[in-house]
């Protein structure tokens, strides 16, 4: 009896700009994408493990820059003991031929490039069967040659593939995705999959492993890769999530009501002062706050903001309730008052779009704080 026993994990992105953030955070986060390929391998070395998946898109696009390429395979290189098997993605597709030339070029001994739809020897009865991306858009299922991959009677076989799962449904779907009971027409013990940014079962012989550091706010789950044993072939493996992720993207929900306390709620919602600089963060508040709340809450966000890596305040929600001693607090007449009236006016204008409500709101809040500065 052969057992196998392996890492899965895919959509590292290296060399992803991250360009709708400022200052450092780029680099932070790039620089964490790079130091994952250590982590997979601590733990493969933890797990007696020595073969680790990468189920496409390792690299961000199909011409990574050169030191992003060079270093990805010089820190593969250094953990000489550990296999690493890297399928072309949708981002890192064949189409980039130089850039998998290159990768063929510079790579050692112990990375192996699952360009072509070929069952490879992994282990002692174990074979690979991979389904490398031709294109960004192949067009095509690219898995659908595994039904027909000979393996050795008794093997083991493992799927590895990039792209999206076909839903049952009666509905018109692209060519290219995957069909989601490959495992079963292909005989495969698992199928190793990239693409969605979650990990995920899709049965119990195939997963999303998720990328290995998160990169969005729409997969909030803690970034992992799967540890998979297979005692033999024929049997249902056994996949274990392992931590992987340096950085956390978080949303927090903040539900005002008239008379709240939103610094005590917004208190109660944040993370450990430690854990908050390797937190990227999105509070969203809805309900209803008089203006000197809403204050109270923008200069409480405004304190903590700095110790985040990240941290945005999304007020688009939130409704302002204000009366008339509200608006004199701000000024009993003149330029500034007739600007407060306008405002609340606007954010109460049901004639207007919710994002422009939310925008006058926004301001009418920002225009009181002001006021209160000066006077005080």
């Amino acid at each position: 009896m052969t057992m196998t026993r392996f890492l899965h994990s895919s959509d590292l992105h290296l060399g992803k700009r991250f360009g709708n953030f400022a200052g450092d955070l780029p680099s932070r986060l790039r620089e964490a994408r790079h130091a994952v390929l250590g982590t997979l391998a601590r733990h493969a070395r933890e797990q007696a493990v020595e073969t680790i998946l990468l189920a496409g898109d390792t690299f961000d696009t199909e011409t990574p820059a050169a030191d992003v390429r060079r270093q990805a395979l010089t820190e593969m290189a250094h953990h000489a003991s550990i296999r690493w098997v890297i399928l072309p993605g949708n981002h890192d597709s064949l189409q980039a031929t130089e850039l998998w030339a290159q990768l063929a070029r510079e790579a050692s001994d112990n990375v192996l490039l699952a360009t072509t739809p070929n069952p490879v020897p992994l282990a002692d009865g174990a074979f690979l069967l991979p389904a490398p991306c031709t294109f960004r858009r192949p067009g095509k299922d690219l898995s659908e040659w595994m039904d027909g991959g000979g393996t050795p009677d008794g093997a083991i076989r493992i799927g590895l593939a990039h792209g999206a799962i076909q839903n049952f449904s009666e509905e018109a779907v692209s060519d290219d995705v995957i069909a989601p009971d490959r495992a079963r027409r292909a005989g495969l013990d698992y199928l190793a999959l990239g693409d969605w940014h979650g990990a995920m079962a899709v049965d119990p012989r195939t997963y999303y492993s998720g990328t290995p550091e998160q990169d969005r706010f729409k997969h909030e789950r803690p970034a992992t890769a799967l540890l998979v044993d297979i005692a033999a072939a024929g049997a249902v493996p056994t996949v274990s999530p392992l931590p992987t992720g340096m950085f956390t993207w978080r949303t927090f929900d903040l539900h005002l009501l008239a008379g709240d306390d939103p610094e005590a709620g917004l208190a109660a919602l944040l993370p450990d002062m430690r854990d908050r600089r390797q937190t990227l963060a999105r509070i969203r508040v809805d309900g209803r706050a008089r203006l000197v709340a809403r204050t109270a809450l923008l200069s409480a966000y405004e304190q903590v903001a700095p110790d985040f890596a990240w941290l945005d305040l999304d007020e688009a929600g939130l409704a302002t309730e204000c009366d008339v001693e509200d608006l004199d607090q701000i000024d009993r007449a003149g330029a500034l008052r007739e600007a407060a009236d306008m405002l609340l006016a606007e954010s109460t204008d049901t004639a207007q779009s919710a994002e422009a409500r939310a925008v006058a709101s926004a301001a009418l809040s920002r225009l009181y704080e002001y006021a209160q500065r000066v006077t005080s």
